[in-house]
């Protein structure tokens, strides 16, 4: 006996196709125009459309550490709620994920408690101060699935060459938090119009770009796969851009609040608005969805980073950065990119599923006969306002709260479980 998702749409060429899949042992058994019910359970999705479970690259759990932000099992929980059914961990715990034993406790975790798969990313630098490198092969060993110090940069240039020389020997990819202290520091928002309205310390964008301009170069010497994470300044998709023209190995990720927020949008002395790298200005904001559009930004990451009530509500200057992101992508990104034209429903679906499996040599992402019954279904119909009350998140720090979005995912499954269900079910 299987589950039969009975009169899907499922995205095929780029248009809708109304088919049946069947889910057999965890797997895709069958994907057909007309499935037998058999003994099967049955669930009816006349015309809801059904997609691989999303790959989001980028995620903070805070555990270990920091659980009064968030757990493993609050985070997966919000992850199968807005739809993901794979997620990366960043190291930035406490203790940072700079050994094979904290690798190994957060898998023994993830299996425990979890609610999606979860891949822990290791640090490049021990505890992340920027000073010794970890032991790349032991993490590798231990299963993780690329190295970075997000949250802060890498400011020593020689550091970073030797990483990305030890990364490209065992196959791993450096995933940058791009960001020189000496132009940062001290900064809470964007160095532009918020910022001189409010007289606060900007960030200017050069505090970005120049780390990637520098990094760039470094991934060429090396040949390792450089991946920036949540891009924001023209600049800094300039510099991506280049790179790529020039066959170095260069890859990167935007967030959707990036996409679709600048600083003239930030409506006053709300920390709920601060994050890092900060929103920048419009034209910068052009830019991002200009280089989504022609393939300079690879895919889409939340950087889902939930913080306590508390800690936002000490101001914009002393609040920690972050908003969480999990379980309002995918309707923000439709809504606002797709329903307005910027891009397909296909480009959508493909930057957060297809591609960063691809770009991370991931076996899942993909709706296929024979792959993992990693599942979401969307209800493009639906339409309902955020409310972070509702979010299965410990962290209900987002600056959407209100926004009424369309799109939203109602059911996943991983490896043929189901994780989060708001659909009706009937048993055949």
């Amino acid at each position: 006996m299987g589950i039969l998702f009975k009169n899907a749409h499922v995205l095929r060429d780029h248009e809708q196709q109304k088919l049946d899949v069947l889910i057999e042992n965890g797997k895709i058994k069958q994907i057909n125009r007309a499935i037998s019910e058999g003994d099967h359970e049955v669930i009816p999705l006349n015309g809801k459309l059904l997609l691989p479970g999303f790959v989001d690259m980028h995620v903070h759990l805070r555990e270990p550490g920091f659980e009064g932000k968030e757990t493993i099992a609050t985070g997966t929980l919000a992850a199968a709620k807005g739809g993901f059914t794979t997620i990366a961990c960043m190291p930035n715990t406490k203790p940072v994920i700079d050994s094979s034993e904290v690798v190994q406790w957060i898998k023994n975790k993830a299996r425990e408690v979890g609610n999606v798969r979860v891949l822990p990313i290791g640090a490049i630098t021990i505890r992340e101060l920027g000073k010794e490198l970890t032991d790349f092969s032991s993490l590798k060993a231990a299963g993780v699935v690329a190295l970075s110090d997000d949250g802060v940069g890498i400011q020593d240039a020689a550091m970073m060459k030797e990483a990305m020389n030890q990364a490209a020997k065992i196959g791993l990819s450096i995933v940058a938090h791009c960001e020189d202290d000496s132009l940062a520091k001290g900064g809470c928002v964007h160095e532009g119009v918020f910022s001189r309205k409010f007289g606060l310390k900007g960030i200017p964008s050069e505090a970005e770009s120049i780390h990637i301009a520098r990094d760039v170069l470094l991934a060429e010497a090396t040949g390792v796969h450089y991946h920036v994470c949540h891009i924001s300044t023209k600049e800094s998709v300039r510099a991506v851009r280049e790179a790529k023209k020039n066959g170095i190995y260069v890859t990167a990720e935007v967030s959707p609040h990036h996409l679709l927020l600048c600083d003239e949008d930030i409506p006053g002395l709300d920390p709920n608005y601060k994050m890092n790298p900060p929103l920048r200005g419009k034209e910068d904001r052009e830019a991002l969805i200009e280089g989504l559009i022609d393939g300079t930004i690879d895919i889409i990451a939340t950087d889902h980073a939930p913080h306590m009530k508390e800690e936002k509500e000490r101001g914009m200057e002393k609040s920690p950065f972050g908003i969480v992101g999990l379980e309002t992508a995918f309707p923000l990104l439709y809504t606002h990119l797709v329903e307005k034209g910027i891009i397909s429903l296909a480009k959508l679906v493909d930057l957060v599923t297809v591609r960063p499996a691809q770009l991370f040599q991931l076996p899942w992402g993909k709706l296929v006969e024979g792959a993992s019954a990693d599942l979401t279904v969307v209800n493009l119909a639906k339409e309902k306002e955020v409310n972070p009350s509702e979010f299965a998140s410990k962290g209900k720090n987002t600056p959407f709260t209100g926004w009424k979005l369309q799109g939203w995912p109602e059911f996943t499954m991983v490896e043929g479980k189901i994780i989060w269900n708001e659909l009706e079910r009937r048993e055949a």
